[in-house]
């Protein structure tokens, strides 16, 4: 194969449902309020209640449990219910997509 055939050669495959569940959860980060949430949840020592995440982060309560439902159901959040409460944390792939975040923002420094 000589250089000019190496322009046309077809690209790599891609698998339509990880990239989708990848965009997911991209585009459920890619907000400032639900980024905030996420860092406040991952940086807690135990799971949060949404009532104390509502007084942080400036925004209404319907903003709030918005943002709350699109970070769980892009599998970034667990939450439970204890009475009237909801508590929130931090998922696996959080914890992972957070430290490798801080890892470039620290090679780029």
């Amino acid at each position: 194969m000589d250089a000019s055939d190496a322009c046309c050669a077809p690209p790599g495959n891609v698998d339509s449902d990880a990239m989708a569940t990848d965009l997911q959860v991209l585009s459920a980060m890619g907000n400032d309020t639900r980024y905030e949430l996420l860092r406040r949840i991952a940086n807690a020592d135990d799971g949060v209640c949404v009532c104390d995440l509502e007084a942080t982060v400036g925004v209404s309560q319907s903003a709030v449990s918005q943002a709350l439902s699109r970070l769980y159901t892009a599998g970034l959040v667990t939450r439970r219910k204890e009475g009237s409460w909801r508590y929130y944390e931090p998922t696996e792939t959080t914890e992972v997509l957070l430290e490798t975040l801080d890892d470039l923002r620290g090679n780029h420094e």
